[in-house]
């Protein structure tokens, strides 16, 4: 399972995406994730489907790998379609079985907020399967500059984010190593009831905990010897600037957006009792 979490990982390819400038897979990003929740009917899921394959096929990051993704997220996705599924109590009963009933409205709701979960996390997986942390960062700062004129700390904020983000693979490595070590000193993480289970985790996350303040002290010491103080006076090797290809992406992410609103909201296609 530790393997299987993708979130935060880059994947290096030749792509159109990855070529992008980090700014245009922000907004972008933003804007799909608002898209998908403004529309209610079967159009919408086909227009989102189609423009979510072909945004895969272009990044060139394989579909198996970003499926993998989704493996940790799985027990969140199944309590959300039962919530959705047993506690929607609109339109005709479809099955009943003493106070569990499974409705029109309940069954709906739960397969559009699966989809909606699935192609939620699939969308934001590749905006850092494509952008390089060092990218991200200077994205993020370079989109809100704006907001340093009434003091917000930007490129602070930035770099946190960039840190973070870049400290998830390496805990998840080295969890993964803690694991290992425990197991082969005889401890048992798979039986026992959910207690017993929690219990078991204790070797783990004290030397887990222990080695990210470890990294987090040796990184502010780098940080410090190199003469960082934050991002007043700073410059940039490589620094950020919009080429044909960036305002092309614009067009092609506002004429989705339009579409998906227009057609999700004011043509719906409805299929049975979707």
């Amino acid at each position: 399972m530790i393997r299987d979490i993708t979130i935060g990982q880059y994947y290096p390819a030749r792509s159109i995406l990855h070529r992008l400038d980090p700014r245009v897979k922000l907004v972008s990003t933003f804007l799909y994730l608002i898209s998908l929740f403004i529309f209610q009917s079967i159009s919408g899921y086909i227009i989102v489907t189609i423009f979510l394959g072909v945004v895969v096929s272009l990044s060139k990051v394989p579909l198996s790998y970003i499926m993998r993704g989704l493996k940790p997220i799985l027990i969140l996705l199944l309590v959300t379609i039962c919530f959705n599924l047993f506690l929607t109590r609109t339109g005709s009963v479809l099955f009943s079985i003493g106070f569990v009933k499974i409705t029109e409205g309940g069954l709906r709701s739960a397969v559009y907020m699966g989809i909606r979960l699935i192609y939620l996390i699939i969308g934001s997986s590749l905006m850092t399967f494509t952008t390089t942390p060092n990218e991200l960062t200077d994205g993020i700062e370079k989109l809100f500059k704006p907001l340093q004129k009434i003091k917000v700390p930007v490129h602070e904020v930035a770099m946190i984010m960039a840190i973070a983000l870049r400290f998830i693979p390496i805990l998840l490595d080295e969890t993964d190593k803690i694991m290992k070590a425990q197991i082969a000193r005889g401890a048992d993480l798979e039986s026992g009831n959910l207690f017993q289970k929690a219990k078991a985790m204790i070797p783990i996350l004290v030397p887990l905990f222990i080695s990210a303040f470890r990294r987090a002290t040796d990184l502010a010491m780098a940080m410090e010897s190199r003469g960082y103080h934050g991002g007043e006076g700073r410059t940039k090797m490589k620094p950020l600037a919009y080429k044909k290809r960036d305002y092309y992406a614009y067009l092609i992410m506002l004429f989705y957006v339009v579409v998906i609103f227009v057609i999700g909201r004011y043509y719906p296609l409805r299929i049975w009792i979707f």
